[in-house]
């Protein structure tokens, strides 16, 4: 019969991490295994008896005492330098696998690497690049968009908004203004199957256009709250009916500050008209700079709206479109959730300038 060990002292702290880690799914089995172990030592279970449950030997159970002795939780599951699997690739192989997915493309003049493309050239196994590529945050599989601004008054504009985002005026209300213009209409040819054990819902590939609205919307920032109405177009007048939407519903001793884009509609003389009269002289409009919709924070709201309610859904007309807008933006607004801005001017600017810089000489290596 094992002899008992003097149990493991294991402070609060250190007796719940090793908790949470020994329940872990997603964790490296080894360190899974050396956390139950310890707890069963604090609890004085002999080290023969852990081995057994552990499918180890006591020798090794000692050891991972001791290493907690030494290093604490931090040190739970940790590979000591020199130990574990030995690498089976020939030295310099993962530098040069690392060097031709950031510097060159395949020989047949496809735009990316793909593990078995690349896998062929080194004479690896694809998951050894995938295993590569893994450790070094690599994934040329994935292409994101982007565009600098070329507005000469970028940053005066991007500080103006940021401004309103992240210290907004007393006394007034700051609205995220934009239109989503084109939203369509579409039916599928068939009914779609829903989801079960097993497989995702489905829906055709292939569908029918019933038409399109355009919906105007205004984030109150502080709130969440969103006003929104639909129209057939956009224009100066659908925007000029907006804003007198917007006056309506802010009280008539606050201030109205708005974040919208460039388009012409928003400059219009019909705009700029009723802006000039004295009783809108609470108004006051921030343009962000161009190509820069990112900045306006009514655009993470209609991002919400797409996935959630229109991405999938199935509309018979636009009348079914638009109810279907009104009714999910009408929840919303039961519930508000703010967008809370984050990144500073100061940050963004460096953020740019570096994105400059890299086009440049991205722009250089091609000339030449």
């Amino acid at each position: 019969m094992p002899v008992t060990a003097a149990p493991l002292v294991l402070a609060d702290e250190d007796r719940a991490a090793l908790d949470a880690i020994a329940r872990a799914t997603s964790l490296p089995h080894r360190k899974v295994v050396q956390a139950k172990a310890l707890l069963w030592a604090g609890e004085g279970v002999a080290n023969e008896e852990i081995a057994r449950r552990c499918g180890v030997d006591s020798d090794a159970v000692r050891r991972w005492r001791r290493r907690f002795a030494e290093t604490g939780v931090a040190g739970v599951g940790a590979i000591a330098k020199g130990r574990g699997r030995k690498p089976r690739l020939p030295e310099g192989t993962v530098a040069a696998v690392v060097h031709d997915t950031l510097h060159t493309t395949p020989d047949d003049t496809s735009t990316h690497w793909t593990t078995r493309a690349m896998a062929k050239r080194f004479g690896i196994g694809k998951d050894a690049v995938a295993g590569i590529w893994r450790d070094h945050e690599l994934q040329p599989w994935k292409v994101s968009t982007f565009k600098l601004s070329n507005d000469p008054r970028f940053e005066e504009k991007l500080v103006d908004v940021v401004g309103l985002y992240m210290d907004p005026p007393e006394r007034a209300v700051v609205f995220s203004f934009d239109e989503k213009t084109q939203c369509q209409a579409l039916d599928r040819t068939q009914p779609s199957l829903p989801i079960k054990r097993g497989r995702a819902g489905t829906m055709t590939h292939d569908y029918k256009r019933n038409g399109t609205t355009d919906l105007f919307a205004a984030m109150n920032i502080a709130t969440g709250e969103v006003l929104y109405d639909t129209r057939k177009r956009h224009t100066a007048v659908d925007v000029l009916r907006f804003f007198k939407l917007i006056d309506l519903h802010v009280p008539k001793d606050l201030d109205v500050h708005v974040v919208l884009d460039n388009l012409s509609a928003h400059k219009a003389p019909e705009i700029k008209n009723w802006l000039a009269d004295p009783k809108r002289a609470r108004w006051h409009l921030h343009f962000t700079p161009t190509s820069s919709s990112w900045l306006n924070l009514i655009e993470r709201w209609f991002r919400e709206l797409t996935e959630r309610r229109l991405r999938r859904g199935t509309f018979s007309s636009v009348a079914v479109l638009i109810e279907a807008i009104e009714l999910w933006a009408e929840h919303w607004n039961d519930d508000p959730r703010p967008f809370v801005w984050h990144k500073t001017a100061e940050e963004i600017i460096e953020k740019v300038r570096r994105g400059r810089a890299a086009l440049h000489q991205a722009k250089s290596a091609t000339a030449h």
